[in-house]
């Protein structure tokens, strides 16, 4: 029933779509981020061949605490391994960077819901566009400050999960005689690209603010046009003047004096007629007929 008798037409307008284009890129800027998981791979090769590990796989994932992601090494001394941590703790900006996402998409949906079935309960007094129009300028900002803390911790996320990097964190791989080196880089598209929808927010709700500013009617008095009543009132002043200056020439040339059309005409059916009488031999004067 609620389907029915939605106004989905505000989903055309730049309000609508606007907050849909923002529902839409909360989800991938929050799932790309949180369900990443990463795997790389090194190998230790050991003077004597048999104490080597060809094939060590470190697997990490959201929320990126590296620092309790371990993976155990060869020495290279009588078959023994040692237990090793990768370095730093990144989970803070990524949890923040997700969480606004969610928040973002929340609210993303309960206006959109509010839009379609409630429309004009939304626009009533102007409670609704003030208070969409500080939330969306909170959103505006925590999008600002998670996407570029996120891109910041994923920058360090990316130096502690390089192989060439964790690779030093093995002893054995600081003798000469022993050789490391790496195997399979992490694939970081999936992040990168949580980054890329991130700046994208970012972008929506800071351009959002402007349509959502419209709808509380604020700039309405600076947008306003003259009032009716004016016009209508110079209307009829122009008016006259004009007809005063048509006027003009008529008073100057008769005097102010208007003829009958109706009169005039009179006089030229009697004139036609005194002529055609007169053509008769009928008398036009009271001296000839004496």
């Amino acid at each position: 029933m609620l389907v029915a008798q939605g106004q989905f037409r505000v989903l055309k307008v730049p309000l609508g779509f606007i907050k849909a284009l923002q529902w839409f890129f909360a989800i991938f800027a929050f799932s790309t981020c949180g369900s990443y998981s990463g795997m790389f791979k090194m190998s230790v090769e050991c003077k004597n061949r048999t104490e080597s590990d060809l094939s060590i796989e470190v697997e990490f994932e959201y929320p990126f605490r590296l620092h309790q992601v371990y993976f155990d090494a060869p020495t290279c001394k009588n078959r023994e391994t040692e237990r090793c941590f990768l370095i730093g703790d990144y989970s803070s900006s990524a949890e923040f960077f997700v969480t606004i996402g969610v928040f973002a998409f929340l609210y993303s949906t309960a206006a959109l819901s509010i839009y379609v079935f409630f429309f004009e309960k939304y626009k009533e007094n102007n409670k609704g566009p003030l208070i969409d129009l500080g939330v969306t300028a909170v959103f505006a900002f925590m999008w600002l400050v998670s996407s570029a803390a996120w891109a910041k911790g994923l920058s360090d996320v990316k130096t502690a999960t390089d192989p060439d990097e964790v690779i030093t964190l093995i002893s054995a791989c600081d003798m000469e005689w022993n050789r490391c080196r790496e195997v399979h880089d992490p694939v970081m598209s999936g992040l990168n690209t949580s980054v890329a929808f991130g700046f994208i927010n970012l972008i929506l709700w800071v351009g959002n603010l402007w349509f959502v500013f419209k709808e509380t009617g604020i700039i309405a008095p600076f947008m306003r046009a003259p009032p009716p009543q004016d016009k209508a009132a110079a209307a009829p002043e122009a008016y006259g003047q004009q007809a005063g200056y048509e006027q003009d020439p008529y008073a100057s040339n008769q005097g102010g004096y208007q003829p009958d059309y109706n009169q005039q005409q009179g006089y030229n059916q009697d004139a036609e007629y005194g002529q055609g009488y007169g053509q008769q031999g009928a008398p036009t004067s009271f001296s000839n007929q004496m």
